[in-house]
């Protein structure tokens, strides 16, 4: 009785991590791919978009130091989860660096999903953290912003968050999008 069981749970856990692979290779994340090249083109397009969707981040992307596009976030859960996107850092909207983004999360969830996002750094000591960290890691201390208030940050008041970061175009079937627990760390596509 105990080896049918265990081969239950063999075929059981099988069937999920398979399904979460599919899942996850059906989204087109990239990896694999001819590195720079496509990040670039990918960075570019979701610069674009954001830029027409949302005009006031042109403003908000002209004030910051630097600023990482994140332009395709793959998220799939199924009680453990995950999420890998790869980017690029902007700064004065010339590509400087390349990055990945990685998430890992357990608990009650289920589904997959896409998004985009961007990091604002909006001061040249937030940069200069980012770029000399081995792998710097979202904290509580960034300020989350929708994109079409992205163009009133920081114009009524001279407080400014050093970090502003705005998620955008999200598809999927899971609940919401954070950026809570995502380390970035730099590589050579």
């Amino acid at each position: 009785m105990t080896e049918i069981c265990m081969t239950r749970r063999r075929l059981v856990l099988g069937a999920g991590a398979l399904a979460a692979t599919g899942a996850l290779g059906a989204c087109n994340n990239g990896v694999g791919s001819n590195g720079a090249n496509q990040i670039e083109a990918r960075v570019s397009a979701t610069e674009s978009f954001l830029f027409s969707q949302y005009p006031g981040t042109r403003d908000l992307a002209s004030r910051a130091a630097g600023v990482l596009y994140m332009p395709l976030m793959t998220e799939v859960g199924a009680g453990f989860g995950g999420a890998f996107g790869r980017g690029a850092l902007r700064i004065q909207g010339v590509t400087v660096d390349y990055y990945s983004a990685a998430k890992g999360s357990f608990g009650l969830q289920i589904g997959a999903q896409q998004y985009a996002h961007a990091l604002f750094f909006m001061t040249p000591e937030a940069l200069e953290k980012f770029r000399r960290s081995s792998g710097w890691a979202v904290s509580g201390d960034i300020r989350y912003a929708s994109p079409e208030e992205g163009a009133s940050i920081g114009k009524e008041s001279t407080e400014l968050n050093d970090v502003i970061a705005l998620v955008f175009g999200q598809q999927g079937l899971i609940a919401g999008a954070s950026l809570a627990g995502v380390k970035y760390t730099r590589i050579i596509p």
